[in-house]
């Protein structure tokens, strides 16, 4: 494969960044087949901020709608986008504390609760709960891994105040995770509030 020039690689890198704002320098450098720090001073120069200032940028480009159903400090994972009943998009790091000693591997209901607090923020209303869901998880996740969990409505049945949310979870574009989920929501305007099951 012909070596791109540095102005070549600067543009596909400010192209890449711009289509996925969540991707990390290590990433990139494998990407582009250089190393993590020529893509810091490729960034440097560009003036592309490092991915914690850039995830911080899209949240609070995006964060605009509140989030209404529950406090964003109870959303597991930082939400950097969302469209209530539309979609929504978290990220979560494992760290060590999430993970089992004994393998590594992160415990199920971290990865569960990022997708479940975000099919929960995303539904437009003051209450809303989980009826039903159903999960797989299709591969392991590890310490040090990043979580991008991706909620998207699917559907809605007014009659039963339901909604649907269909949730996947990637970790470098694999996914980890998957989730349909059944929430429940209040009633429309000028209809009960009744909440009781």
């Amino acid at each position: 494969m012909k070596r791109r020039t540095k102005k070549e690689r600067q543009q596909h890198l400010l192209q890449t960044i711009e289509e996925n704002p969540f991707i990390t320098d290590e990433q990139l450098a494998t990407q582009f087949n250089v190393s993590v720090q020529t893509i810091r001073l490729d960034r440097m120069e560009l003036s592309i901020p490092e991915l914690r200032e850039r995830i911080k940028d899209v949240a609070a480009k995006n964060l605009e709608n509140e989030v209404k159903s529950l406090p964003l400090d109870e959303v597991i994972g930082e939400i950097v986008d969302i469209e209530l009943d539309t979609r929504a998009i978290s990220i979560f790091d494992v760290r060590e504390e999430h993970v089992f000693q004994r393998n590594g591997i992160a415990r199920g209901h971290h990865l569960f609760a990022q997708a479940n607090s975000l099919a929960v923020a995303v539904i437009n209303d003051e209450l809303a709960l989980t009826v039903r869901a159903n999960v797989l998880f299709a591969k392991p996740v590890k310490a040090g891994d990043r979580v991008i969990t991706k909620a998207t409505v699917s559907g809605q049945n007014i009659e039963k105040n339901r909604t649907y949310i269909e949730v996947t979870s990637t970790v470098n574009n694999s996914v980890v995770f998957k989730g349909e989920f059944e929430m429940y929501r209040t009633k429309g305007k000028g209809e009960s509030d009744e909440t009781s099951y």
